[in-house]
């Protein structure tokens, strides 16, 4: 069996980020929807999805570092190990001397022959991992939920929802014919928004306020996920100061009814192209706010 790394063409102390980032690279280009099916393509699917499941877990990753392809088998290995361990003592009867071995497990050869004289090493089947895809969703979409069609090996495609209030990394679990067999998860990645920055629930923008605006207060128009709303800020606002929307952030996962909150922080901009007069004016308003400071 190839080994993992080079499945995924990354060395064996490559990071977690470093394992995520080439396996949706590989996944993407080896998917059966891009290769129209096409048998090798599809093997080499199956390949990267069983490598990533590995190589994404750490307990896993470890016990495969260990013990290589048996890796599913590690534990049984290991406990069997133990069992053959133990202390040992020497004992001079009749003058011969005779070595007894003790343990935890009796005499080392229990457990290593079955009642057939066979050693009792046979692995027992174990089942595999849940496939995992990765999927890019945009912010409006993690906002309100979104409908994927997914390539399963074989040819099949499933139409799968992702419920609202999803985030980066968040994984779905899908048994679509309701049991254990077939069953897949879905790793959510979402995409930067050029307005918005997500912190949990919590969303952030800014909103560019004219110098004026800011100085005397106004009432202005901040853009949410879903609209626009009005804001009022009072006169002398300064300069980055941050305005809470109670309930227009991002829903809580199996929660929707429960939101979190929009932060909306002033960006004052100011004025170009000024005229003569608004040139006089601002002269006059510096020397008024120079004598009041005297």
């Amino acid at each position: 069996m190839a080994d993992f790394y080079d499945i995924l063409g990354v060395p064996r102390n490559a990071s977690q980020k470093d394992i995520r980032q080439a396996y949706r690279s590989m996944a993407r280009q080896f998917h059966p929807d891009v290769n129209g099916g096409e048998k090798t393509s599809e093997e080499k699917f199956k390949q990267i999805n069983e490598a990533y499941s590995v190589l994404s877990d750490e307990a896993k990753r470890r016990r495969y570092d260990r013990h290589g392809d048996n890796w599913a088998n590690s534990e049984r290995i290991e406990e069997a190990a133990r069992g053959r361990r133990g202390g040992f003592r020497w004992s001079g009867q009749g003058g011969n001397d005779s070595v007894s071995f003790s343990g935890m497990g009796g005499s080392i050869f229990e457990g290593l022959f079955n009642d057939m004289g066979q050693r009792d090493f046979a692995p027992r089947p174990t089942k595999p991992p849940p496939t995992e895809y990765p999927v890019d969703i945009s912010l409006e979409e993690a906002h309100k939920g979104a409908v994927r069609l997914v390539g399963l090996p074989g040819g099949r495609r499933l139409e799968v929802k992702i419920p609202a209030g999803v985030d980066n990394g968040s994984k779905i679990h899908f048994a679509p014919d309701g049991g254990s067999e077939g069953e897949f998860f879905l790793v959510v990645s979402i995409k930067d928004h050029p307005r918005f920055r997500r912190q949990g629930r919590d969303l952030y923008t800014e909103v560019e306020t004219p110098l004026e605006d800011a100085v005397l207060g106004s009432d202005l128009a901040v853009t949410t996920l879903t609209g626009r709303l009005a804001l009022t800020i009072p006169p002398e606002t300064q300069n980055g100061r941050r305005f809470r929307l109670a309930g227009q952030g991002m829903p809580v996962l199996n929660e929707p009814d429960v939101k979190g909150d929009l932060y909306a922080t002033i960006k004052v901009t100011l004025p170009t192209d000024l005229s003569p007069e608004e040139q006089e004016l601002f002269l006059r308003f510096k020397e008024l706010r120079a004598g009041k400071g005297s």
